[in-house]
């Protein structure tokens, strides 16, 4: 009983730090796109600050060049992440599953324990009662 209640703890911490990297996934892509999202508008400041907004313009403003490659890139990487937050919702799908089939079956003994229990009781109280009747009817 002792291995499958450590056996438990083991799923469930394993579980617990599959849900922390969904969630620091999720919190990545979040920070890039709220990053990205402040570029673009930084962007479109600088663009109207120099009344230029086409990107192949000779005098296209520099730092709104590089906002943009800057954006782009946090873009890339937050499609990059996506496919890493697909895995590991996956994972995390599958160490939920072997955590609920090893708490079934530690439910399913536990179940079967307490029916090898009453039994017992029932046997023990049968023969308390087999004895009372016995020793009654001796006096008879």
């Amino acid at each position: 009983m002792k291995s499958r209640e450590t056996l438990i703890r083991l799923k469930k911490f394993q579980v617990d730090e599959k849900r922390r990297k969904v969630a620091q996934i999720e919190a990545m892509m979040a920070e890039f796109d709220r990053i990205a999202n402040e570029l673009e508008r930084e962007i479109k400041v600088e663009q109207d600050r120099a009344g230029i907004h086409d990107p192949g313009h000779f005098a296209y403003p520099t730092y709104a060049k590089a906002a943009m490659t800057r954006k782009e890139n946090l873009k890339r990487s937050a499609d990059e992440l996506r496919g890493q937050l697909d895995d590991a919702k996956a994972a995390l799908g599958e160490a939920f599953e072997e955590l609920k089939k090893v708490e079934m079956l530690d439910e399913r003994d536990k179940e079967r324990d307490r029916a090898e229990q009453n039994v017992r009781e029932q046997q023990e109280l049968d023969r308390i009662a087999s004895l009372r009747f016995t020793a009654g009817g001796a006096h008879v």
